[in-house]
């Protein structure tokens, strides 16, 4: 038997359900996979201490590392003797790779020119499904080390999306939600150049049986008037929007290197409120960036406010080796760490006003173990009844926590 190991982001919990499938094809056993992350240093520290670990309570194992912490540092995990292998980021999805006699095997990740649709048709405990329709990016901020982890954006067919979209749905996925690095670039690439709208809008026409369509994290100031016009008018297209955020003081962003400022991230969260009342939005935020104040660091806080953000994924500013912002005048590590945490705290503050709001409305939800579920807006939900994961039920919401609805089956 293979165990995967998933760090990060959605896209990796896509890439090693195809690789369960692949090793599990080739007959692979007695082996642990680490899919990582590179996001942060502390999400390599993770996973070098997960290895470790497995090392100790599985010795005889064939433990092998792959994933973006892999590619951009394999000389970081062939140096740990617990790795018996290490793979790129494009070397995973090829079975024969591990069977390989050599120690590392990780290419140069810029030369790949496709992404191919990876064929899963199922996800093992989860009630929805994750379809990767973009990977790479060809931006390069100041502080983010993943295009070199995964390389110049590209694109799935649209064609193959809906296919796949298509076997998901039959294989009875009631959700899907789209994934990719910088999702909002979608079709760039690729012939006619067709945009992450198209790509919504055909998914919904051509798949009517989909019941649920939803968006991983977007790119605001990349979000077209097809995208604007489907969040408007497709009521199967989840109305929560996490967005790609990172700061709101201009000066950060700008030495960021991010394409939007401040008041583009409160004009996108207000035009789809407009046209959307129901949305919710969660943001990415960075704190203690490279030369932040504490002026600097006030209006990022704000923003929470400005633009009616309730759901936070909050990271303390983490230098990362080859990166432009690792050389800038870096915060004190304190600074940095409480003000991650004032971050967290406000956005606690917001996810508890959010969820008290929707106290006496009805709302439905994707069950994902039997007694709990999720909201269109992605509200976790505890519910009394005896639907099973992957139903979606009518509820009324009774009560709040500051972290979840309490809600009863509506017959």
């Amino acid at each position: 038997m293979t165990e995967i190991v998933t760090f990060g982001c959605r896209l990796n919990a896509y890439e090693s359900e195809a690789m369960r499938a692949r090793v599990g094809e080739a007959g692979l056993s007695n082996a642990i996979i680490f899919n990582t992350c590179a996001v942060t240093a502390e999400a390599v520290r993770q996973s070098r201490q997960a290895i470790r670990k497995a090392r100790r309570e599985n010795p005889a194992a064939r433990i092998i590392v792959t994933g973006c912490a892999a590619q951009t540092e394999p000389e970081t995990y062939s140096g740990m003797d617990e790795v018996d292998l290490v793979l790129g980021n494009a070397e995973k999805l090829e079975a024969k790779n591990y069977f390989i006699n050599e120690r590392v095997r990780v290419n140069d990740i810029m030369s790949v020119r496709e992404t191919a649709s990876q064929m899963i048709d199922s996800f093992d405990g989860r009630a929805r499904a994750f379809l990767q329709v973009q990977n790479g990016c060809d931006h390069r901020c100041t502080f983010c080390i993943i295009p070199y982890g995964r390389g110049n954006s590209r694109s799935v067919g649209l064609g193959e999306v809906v296919a796949e979209a298509r076997r998901l749905t039959e294989a009875g996925f009631p959700e899907i939600v789209l994934t990719g690095v910088d999702l909002t670039s979608y079709g760039h690439d690729l012939p006619g150049t067709p945009s992450l709208g198209a790509l919504v809008r055909k998914i919904l026409k051509l798949v009517p049986e989909l019941k649920r369509l939803r968006l991983s994290s977007i790119d605001s100031i990349e979000a077209d008037d097809e995208l604007l016009r489907a969040i408007a008018e497709e009521e199967r297209l989840m109305p929560h929007f996490h967005l790609s955020a990172q700061s709101g003081d201009d000066m950060i962003l700008k030495r960021m290197k991010r394409r939007h400022g401040r008041a583009d991230t409160i004009a996108f969260c207000n035009e789809v409120r407009r046209v959307r009342p129901d949305a919710a939005f969660g943001a990415d935020l960075i704190a203690g960036f490279p030369t932040e104040t504490d002026a600097m660091f006030e209006n990022t806080r704000a923003l929470i406010d400005d633009a009616g953000l309730s759901y936070l994924h909050v990271f303390p500013f983490s230098p990362r080796k080859g990166t432009p912002a690792a050389r800038m005048p870096q915060v004190a590590r304190d600074v940095v760490k409480d003000r991650a945490a004032r971050l967290r705290a406000k956005g606690d503050a917001a996810l508890a006003v959010h969820l008290s709001s929707r106290i006496g409305s009805e709302q439905a939800l994707l069950v994902e173990k039997p007694g709990l579920g999720r909201t269109a807006c992605f509200a976790q939900a505890q519910f009394d009844g005896g639907a099973q994961p992957g139903e979606i039920v009518r509820v009324r919401i009774t009560a709040a926590t500051p972290t979840h609805l309490i809600a009863e089956a509506i017959p």
